[in-house]
Parts: structure tokens; sequence; C-alpha cells
């Protein structure tokens, strides 16, 4: 190979790495499967020579070094058929840029994974086919149904995204920072690999499988993975292959820097994601257990699939030190467990090592409180689209008033009339649905005001008292406030309990049950949130980008949002067009820019006046050791980006979307009238964000940012 692009850096990768003495077992069954399947001699894409060179079944017997040898055979056939279909993928579909033939090739996989082994399959007609065919028939018998769903799911991502990593190709575009990490982890397969894991480990009990903390074990897994392999494939899959899903590039252009400058900078990145699955497993998942009650076998389950998943990170980065699939020359060792003598080791290497992982962890502690800002600094934002107010906003500011007054919201020492005019939510709702009816934009603003109501309830009234349990407990009475099925609502024994409980009802009236549960999985997603914040605020930890930027839509109310926005959009558009990449990717970037946009107005407010630690641009600088205005600029950075997004796919993904699924007339309208919702919604927020009293300096200073003193918070749980 040509001279390396970069230097290879230090890698903070805590766990010692062991191999499994089934290897040389491994090794052999998997050659003679893939000769079997018809991906050696033959096939156009691999020769014996390929295979023996990329060695998976090295890769696997460090990956999973605890398993038996049938198990560990297993899981290498698996890898080898992942590489296969990579490379197959790249050779038939990518260099020859055949779109259309690739999804045709991608929709027919589906078939071989059939949740029912009495299902039959088709006639496979290519080793691709052949290899999934063979392997899921030998894996899934043994794994649960919940498994068996999970698993084809991810698999079904890990090929389908591929498609998107081919329109990007078509299109010569390189993703941003935000887009990338959230497909990386589809197309990279690291949640296949999780998957895997399970097989290889124990199942997740079904009951905390889809709970944030086994969720973000699983995405840091994936981000660590993958941004591993960027680091070690950049001069393959950048200079070789012409490959733009590669992180080290992503950076490269986002920040306009050197690529030694960006691989560093993916190597932070890497450690902060090492770091939040370390926090997440000894903090969240223990509390996780306890919350849920899971028996002694299903906590024995939980904590082998985690240490299966750390046994994962360390073996892949040692196959990816000895495999000539990667650029691994002058690369340094990096774990003090294999003492000071290796390659490239010295007791200087390991102390730099440990020390930089020891200051960058301690840093996300360190944040000091209340410190004086002055006003946020507010740069010319980019938004193409225009605001649209409600003819009916001044009506529906006296009712919102007065609602509040009736559900008890201004008199439990949170809020005070002052306090909801400073907001002015009839303005924002006023700008998100110009085409509102009365009615619909005091069921808006309502909302809106009981969602940031309840925003500024729990960590002024639970932080103040330093009360996670009962947080908590809040938590669970609120998601009783709204029933699904005709059981017995809560009882609501305070204002925010009592707007919810008003809410809900009148909202959900002629909602199927169907429905009803997805609003309630909305809120839910939205309530826990402030949970999650309240924990890091009392542990006085800012949270990582990744980390900050995925909650962040949770905090913000964004799957509520989204809810509503398609309430009225009927069965003419099919749940899976909603479920798709494009459309997710479209939502993401329409909420991320709201998140940020707030965070940047509400900076003053935030990080001088309430000791916040949750705003991006704060992140930012903790992150990357920056000023406030160099942090401001990459947020900005950012917010444009993600804008551009946006109008991105719905230029030139969403007309695809609406030809992969055939869509009708009547639905590509209901679609096209729900971009112009998201137009509407950011526009909206700007404006509101730029007139409301809430952020501005004079308002802040002026007010009291502690309980109003005559009327101490009002809290009972009935």
């Amino acid at each position: 190979m040509t001279q390396q692009p970069f230097e290879l850096p230090h890698f903070y990768m805590p766990y010692p790495a062991r191999l499994n003495p089934h290897v040389d077992e491994a090794r052999a069954h998997s050659t003679e499967w893939a000769r079997e399947m018809g991906m050696l001699e033959g096939s156009g894409v691999w020769e014996q020579a390929d295979l023996d060179a990329h060695d998976y079944g090295l890769l696997c017997a460090y990956t999973h070094p605890d398993c038996d040898g049938p198990a560990l055979s297993l899981i290498t056939d698996w890898y080898v058929w992942v590489f296969f279909f990579d490379d197959h993928f790249l050779e038939i579909f990518k260099r020859t840029q055949d779109r259309a033939g690739g999804k045709a090739y991608l929709d027919r996989l589906p078939l071989f994974m059939p949740m029912d082994l009495s299902t039959p399959m088709p006639e496979p007609q290519n080793p691709v086919e052949a290899g999934l065919a063979d392997l899921w028939t030998r894996t899934v018998p043994s794994m649960s149904a919940d498994w068996r769903r999970r698993f084809a799911v991810a698999t079904e991502h890990l090929l389908n995204e591929s498609l998107w990593e081919l329109s990007n190709i078509n299109e010569g575009r390189i993703a941003n920072p935000v887009e990338y990490i959230e497909m990386r982890r589809k197309v990279g397969g690291a949640p296949w690999s999780a998957g895997l894991v399970e097989y290889a480990t124990a199942e997740v009990p079904p009951s905390v499988a889809e709970s944030r903390p086994l969720r973000v074990l699983m995405e840091t897994f994936s981000d660590g993975v993958h941004l591993r392999n960027d680091l070690f494939s950049y001069q393959r899959e950048v200079e070789d292959e012409g490959e733009l899903s590669n992180g080290v590039l992503v950076l490269e252009t986002f920040f306009d820097c050197t690529t030694q400058e960006a691989a560093d900078t993916v190597n932070d990145v890497l450690t902060s994601r090492l770091h939040q699955f370390e926090h997440t497993a000894l903090t969240e998942v223990p509390a996780l257990a306890l919350e849920k009650g899971l028996t002694p076998d299903e906590v024995t389950a939980v904590a082998r699939y985690t240490q299966g998943l750390q046994d994962w990170q360390s073996g892949g980065h040692e196959w990816h030190m000895r495999s000539s699939r990667y650029m691994n020359a002058r690369a340094r060792s990096t774990s003090p467990w294999q003492g000071l003598t290796g390659p490239g080791t010295s007791a200087a290497d390991v102390g730099a090592l440990l020390a930089s992982a020891g200051a960058e962890r301690l840093r996300a502690y360190t944040h000091v409180p209340h410190q004086k800002v002055g006003p946020s600094l507010l740069p010319d934002f980019y938004m193409p689209f225009e605001v649209e107010l409600s003819p009916h906003l001044e009506a529906a500011r006296p009712r919102l008033r007065e609602w509040t007054h009736r559900m008890g919201m201004l008199q439990e020492g949170v809020w005070d009339e002052d306090k909801l005019a400073a907001a002015d939510l009839p303005l924002c709702s006023a700008g998100l649905d110009p085409d509102a009816t009365p009615e619909a934009l005091d069921l808006s603003s309502q909302w809106l005001a009981w969602g940031t109501y309840g925003d500024d309830y729990y960590p002024l009234v639970f932080g103040h008292r330093r009360d996670l349990a009962a947080a908590r407990l809040t938590t669970e009475r609120l998601a009783a406030c709204m029933p699904v099925d005709g059981e017995e609502a809560l009882v609501p024994a305070n204002g925010m309990e009592r707007g919810l409980t008003d809410l809900w009802a009148r909202t959900t009236a002629a909602m199927t049950p169907d429905q009803r549960r997805t609003l309630k999985d909305s809120v839910n997603v939205m309530t826990e949130s402030w949970v999650w914040e309240l924990g890091n605020q009392l542990q006085n930890r800012v949270p990582d980008p990744v980390d900050y930027l995925e909650m962040r839509r949770a905090t913000f109310g964004s799957d509520l949002t989204l809810s509503m926005c398609r309430m009225g959009h009927g069965p003419a558009v099919p749940p899976e067009v909603y479920r798709s990449g494009p459309v997710r990717s479209l939502e993401n970037a329409a909420i991320d820019y709201a998140c940020l946009l707030n965070d940047v107005f509400s900076y003053q407010k935030e990080i001088e006046y309430e000791g916040e630690v949750h705003n991006a641009i704060l992140v930012v600088q903790n992150f990357f050791g920056v000023d406030y205005p160099t942090a401001l600029g990459v947020v900005h950075d950012l917010m444009t980006q993600r804008m551009q997004q946006f109008e991105h796919v719905a230029e030139h993904e969403l007309p695809v979307v609406y030809e992969d699924f055939a869509l009708s007339e009547q639905a590509r309208e209901v679609m096209r009238d729900y971009v112009a919702d998201l137009q509407n919604w950011m526009a909206g927020i700007l404006n509101w964000h730029r007139e409301v009293d809430r952020y501005k300096a004079d308002h802040l200073a002026r007010r009291t940012h502690g309980f109003l003193p005559d009327r101490p918070p009002v809290f009972s749980f009935g």
C-alpha cells in the first residue's frame, strides 16, 4: 500500500483481549462453509487467499472468547457471510452505481429470515442468499421469538442501509457528523453484532431489551466498533474504494481540518463513547435491574451480555491490529495488561494513555455551575422557510392563562403569571400550526405549556432537593395519568398531573387504543428523559456529545410533537414509510435544528442562572476544550448542516421513498403536507425564540430562579 495518510492514535482500551481456544476449528469450518455457499473460487469477489488473509476465524475467536467450538464456528460463518455481502454489494452495485439493481437484490433477502421456520424460503440465487438461508435455519431455533425479531430487524437495517451509502456515492455527498453516526450504526452492523453477542453469552430479558440503559450499551458499543474501524480502514475505503462513509472523512470535511487532526478527533469521540458505555453499565444498568425487579438469573444474563460487548471491543481492536484488511503499520498497543514489552509499547506510552483517558473522564464532572457568561450570542441563523402565524393567537393567550390557573400550575412556586407570559406559548403554537382552529390552537398551546412546565419543574423541585427517587415516582404517576384501553386513570394530586389528565382525555377521546399507546409512549419518552437529565445534574456530569444530541430529542418532547403532527394523516401512509431511514432522517434533522436553536438562545439562562449541564454549547466547550464563541460556531455550523440535511432529504430522498413504497398520489400529498408541517414547526420555533422574554437578558436579570418566596412548592403523591 502507499504511505499511510495519518498516524494511528493512542487507543483507549481498558479490557484485555482474550483468544477463544477453538480458533482453528472455526477457521477450518468457515473455509469449508464459504466454499460450499459459493463465496470463493468463481464468485468474482473472493479467492481462498482473500479469506485466509482476512482471518474472520481470528476475529470471532477474539470477540467471542468464551463460547464453545460449535457456537464459535456458527458465529464465524455469520461474519464470513456479512463481510462477503459487503464486498459483493460493493463489486456488483456500488462500483456500477446500480441503485435499482441493489434495491431489487436487497428486497429478496428478508424472505430468507422467516419468523416461523415452517414458512418456505425461495430458492437462493446467489451466495449471499444461500448463506443467509443456511445461517438463519441453524441459528434461530435456539433463541426466543423476541431475540429472533430483534436480530431480523438489525439484519435488515444492516442490508437496507447499504442503499443510503450507495445514494451518497451517486451524489458525491459526504454526510454531516450527526447523520453519519446514526446511519453508521445501521450500515456498520454493530447492532447486528450485539445480537450475536447475545447468542454467544446470554439473551437479554425482554422486559429490559428496549430500555434506555440497554439501548445505550448497544449504541455506545456500536459507535466504538465503527469509529475504530473507520480509523483502521480509512486508507482502504477512502483512498482505494472511493467510499464516502468514513468518520475521519466526515470530520475532516465538517471541521475543514487535516486528516491527522480529524483522525485524532475521531479517536476522542471513540474514547468518549467507551466512557459512556462504562458509565451506563456501572450506574444506569444496576438501577434498571432494581426498578424492573429482575431475577438473579436475569441480572446475570445482563451482566454476561455486557461482558460480551466489552470482549467484542477489545477483541475487535486486536483483530484490526493483525488483519491484512486494514491499515495498521506502527499502530501502538493500548492495553497495560499486555505488559510494557510489546511492539510500540513503552511505559511513557501507557502513562500518557491513562493520563489522557483519566483527564477526559474527569473533565465531564468538573464543570463549575453558574458561571457569568453574559447575554446569549445569536448568530445569523439559516432559515429558508417563512413563518406564518394563526389569526387566533390573541384570543388564545388569555385562554391559556385561565387553563393553567385551573390546573393549579401557577400555584406551586415554579411558575406565576409573569413566567407564563414571558414564555408566550400560544405564539409558538400559532407558528407551528398557522391553519389551526381556535380549539386546536388551545390544545396545542396547553400541551406546550404542560411540557415546558414539567421541564422547568423537575430540575427546580427535584434538583433542589436532590431527590431522584421522587422524580422517578412522579414519572410513574404521570404515566398512570394516561389510560390506554379503559383502565382507571390516576386521581391527580398536583398541577402537572391535573394538566396531563385533562389534556389526555381531550386529545385521545376519538383515538383507538393503538393510537393512544403511541401517544403515551411519546409522552413517557419525554418524562423519562427529564429523569436522565436530573441524574446528570445531581452528578454535575456534562454528557458526551452523541448521547446529549440523542437524548436532547427526547427532553425537547420531539416524539410528542411528531405524534401530534401525524394524527390527522389517516391510513393513506403506511407505518413502514414513517419508519424508513429517509423519513427518520428528515424528522431528526428538523428536531436537531430546533433543539440546537433552543440551546443557543437559552445559553445564558441555563448556564449562568440555572447551573444547567444540558446545553449543546457547553457540551462542545467541555468535549473539545474550547471557549464559548468557538463552541457556538461549531453548534451553529451543525444547525446549518441539519437544515441543509432536511432540504436534501425532502428534495432527493423522499421521492425515492415514494417510489420504493409505490405510494398513491393521496399518500404522496399527505407526505408533502407533513414536510410543510415540519417546515412550519422550525420557522415557528425560531420566531418564538426571537420574540419571547423567556431567554432575554433583562427578563433573566429581574427574575428569581428558585422558588417564589411566598409559595413553597406543592408536592404530593396523593
